[in-house]
């Protein structure tokens, strides 16, 4: 039952044709491509300043979303253990 069921190959039924002959062909040479022609990027004080700084930026913002995130979560849960909290006791009293 739990054994997979494999489909049996059928026999060829034709005659096998002889393989084909193949003849060895000549190498070509590889011919190595010249280099580019763009300038190798190059980091001024100025630009990695600039980068540092916009990454800087990213982290912070990223940072203040998150935890503005985690507030609004943390505000939710206490308010609805306080609203849980005043409906029990409201039904309690009955």
């Amino acid at each position: 039952m739990f054994r997979p069921k494999l489909p049996t190959m059928p026999q060829p039924t034709d005659p096998v044709a002889s393989p084909a002959v193949v003849e060895p062909t000549a190498a070509t040479p590889v011919v190595p491509t010249p280099a580019s022609s763009r300038p190798a990027v190059r980091l001024t004080p100025g630009t990695a300043l600039a980068l540092v700084g916009g990454g800087t930026a990213v982290v912070l913002v990223v940072g203040a979303v998150l935890v503005s995130m985690l507030l609004a979560v943390a505000i939710t849960a206490a308010s609805v253990a306080v609203c849980a909290v005043v409906v029990r006791s409201l039904l309690s009293h009955r």
